[in-house]
């Protein structure tokens, strides 16, 4: 039973995803009840993020399934929110496309390596996720006054910084990891 409930958490993070999508595009930015709505789910999904990894780790049941539907649930849910956004909103779409480019590469850069090596998040990349959440959180406040977004953008362009800086941390993460194997693969043959 226990092993399941981190896997649960994912699952449910991923279906809510979609939903939060269909809330915030429905209220078209209006900040009505639809946007509440949102940011009660967006902060559940929020939460299952830090629940499902930290039960898996303590409870040591951490499967195949949470190691690829984990990250994924992570990123659909702060990358369609933030496209979301610039719709609805108007936020600028450059910061989430450099943030959508890193998420990518280094999801694909780790998949590559994955049979050798495990490339974990870096404090880095914690701190990039607590700053995306944080300003996904304070766009979707439904009524706050201008200097509340001010905020939010500020803290977005943090996020992508950290992007970006991380982005080349798990390149030459990824990088080293791949030669390695290279050389292994070598010695071996």
């Amino acid at each position: 039973m226990t092993s399941a409930v981190p896997n649960v958490l994912t699952v449910a993070r991923l279906i809510m995803v979609p939903v939060v999508l269909v809330l915030l595009a429905l209220d078209a930015g209006e900040e009505g009840p639809l946007r509440w709505w949102a940011l009660v789910l967006f902060m559940i999904a929020a939460a299952t993020d830090f629940f499902d990894g930290y039960l898996a780790r303590r409870w040591g049941v951490v499967s195949p399934f949470g190691k690829l539907a984990d990250p994924i649930a992570d990123k659909a849910l702060v990358l369609g929110v933030l496209a979301v956004l610039v719709v609805v909103d108007g936020i600028p779409w450059w910061p989430v496309a450099i943030i959508a480019v890193r998420e990518l590469w280094v999801t694909v850069g780790r998949l590559l390596v994955a049979a050798g090596t495990v490339i974990p998040a870096s404090p880095g990349g914690k701190a990039k996720t607590m700053a995306q959440l944080l300003a996904i959180w304070l766009y979707l406040i439904p009524g706050t006054p201008s200097w509340v977004d001010s905020v939010a953008w500020w803290v977005l362009l943090v996020a992508t910084a950290l992007a970006l800086v991380t982005g080349v941390d798990y390149t030459v993460k990824i990088v080293r990891a791949a030669r390695e194997q290279r050389a292994e693969g070598h010695a071996t043959a």
